[in-house]
């Protein structure tokens, strides 16, 4: 009978491997902050204080906040939409592969974001791949024409929502630094026992994951995943060049309405409606927008050839993000270096760029010698089943 079996190097999509890896830079970039900050607590634009943070962070906030984990998203759901074609091409079951996959990603998620890092988006997208299974039949277009709808609809009923707020009640949108949850997080990552960092770590990731939250969180993520999935099952990235034209058309109108968007709070109001607006609405379609840019440089042949050590980083996307979480809170925390809440914002983005290019130097390396990343190889054996996918020579 024939089974499922993972994909061979010369079947992937370099662009999705690059537009992988480069969002695994803007997603560091933002983590960082969580990292060495009480970022969920405070109110960015009124906590960094020396020149060098208060002129970075609307740069972060504009073109990094919120615009790489949708990318990443988009990129998940293609991924999974390649696998059901390819499913489908050998005949085999796709959707109990898909359920054991994700499920596998899901305790992964659960380790990385218990015993690690609280702002964990592994169970995120386990869970909402594990929703996504159920439109998978829907054909691409109408896997695109769902996701988009999906995401502006209420996306846009929330915003305007919220800018009405901001006329009867602008108080109630105002943003604000929470005192106690920030003093709480400084003493346990600082300089708490690793008892005290793993309460504060629940308590972290339930304040983002929580039952009022998550229907937000759904439709930030499922949309991006629907999108990709339709996408995929269009071969979109595979016909950059048939559409070129068009492409670069809808690459220019989502950066311009995303950077618009984005930039709301910079030149309106710093509030939470339109940091709301900003990142749920705002950052999707730059998300696209990124998307389209990269996929447009890759038809470049030097780009194409240059981009080899970003898909490295992409093809063990994975394992690299983990790494980053396990780095960033060993400097930060107090069973590590214990300097949390002592690194300024300018510092922790220098850093976070400096071990990402360690990264893109170690990927490099690694996949010189073997076909996967160790997660990777891990969550391959796991979901394919070890005879289909330890071979001579690998690790």
């Amino acid at each position: 009978m024939t089974t499922l079996s993972p994909t061979e190097h010369s079947e992937r999509i370099v662009s999705l491997d690059v537009i992988r890896g480069f969002s695994l830079l803007g997603i560091f970039i933002i983590n960082m902050i969580s990292f060495h900050s009480p970022f969920l607590y405070l109110d960015p634009y009124s906590w960094w204080k020396t020149p060098e943070d208060v002129a970075l962070y609307p740069w972060i906030d504009v073109w990094v906040q919120a615009s790489f984990y949708p990318l990443f998203a988009m990129m998940f759901g293609y991924g999974l939409g390649i696998q059901q074609q390819r499913a489908i091409a050998k005949r085999t079951s796709f959707y109990l592969f898909g359920i054991r996959r994700l499920l596998i990603l899901l305790v992964i998620g659960s380790i990385h974001a218990f015993l690690i890092w609280s702002g964990d988006i592994l169970i995120n997208y386990a869970v909402f791949g594990l929703l996504l299974l159920f439109f998978m039949r829907l054909s691409g277009k109408g896997l695109l024409w769902l996701g988009g709808l999906l995401f502006l609809l209420p996306q846009l009923f929330f915003s305007i929502l919220l800018v009405l707020m901001t006329f009867a009640d602008p108080t109630g949108v105002t943003q604000f630094t929470d005192i106690q949850s920030l003093q709480n997080s400084v003493a346990a990552y600082a300089s708490g026992s690793f008892s005290s960092i793993m309460e504060q770590r629940f308590q972290d990731w339930y304040a983002v994951n929580s039952p009022g939250n998550l229907i937000f969180l759904l439709l930030s993520i499922l949309p991006m995943m629907m999108i990709g999935a339709g996408a995929s099952k269009l071969q979109l990235l595979e016909k950059v060049r048939d559409y070129k034209k068009t492409w670069i058309v809808i690459g220019i109108c989502t950066l311009v309405i995303g950077i618009f968007i984005k930039s709301m709070p910079l030149f309106i109001q710093s509030n939470f409606a339109y940091a709301y607006i900003q990142d749920f609405l705002g950052g999707p379609f730059l998300s696209v927008s990124y998307a389209i840019i990269l996929s447009l440089l890759m038809l470049n042949e030097k780009i194409m050839k240059g981009s080899k050590p970003l898909a490295s980083v992409g093809k063990m996307s994975l394992t690299n993000y983990l790494m980053q979480s396990v780095i960033g809170t060993l400097i930060f925390y107090s069973y590590g270096f214990g300097l949390y809440g002592e690194v300024t914002l300018t510092t922790g983005t220098l850093l976070a760029i400096g071990i990402y290019a360690i990264q893109v130097i170690i990927s490099e390396i690694w996949l010189s010698k073997f076909k996967y990343g160790p997660v990777e190889k891990l969550w391959r054996v796991l979901s394919y089943g070890k005879s289909t996918v330890v071979k001579k020579g690998e690790l």
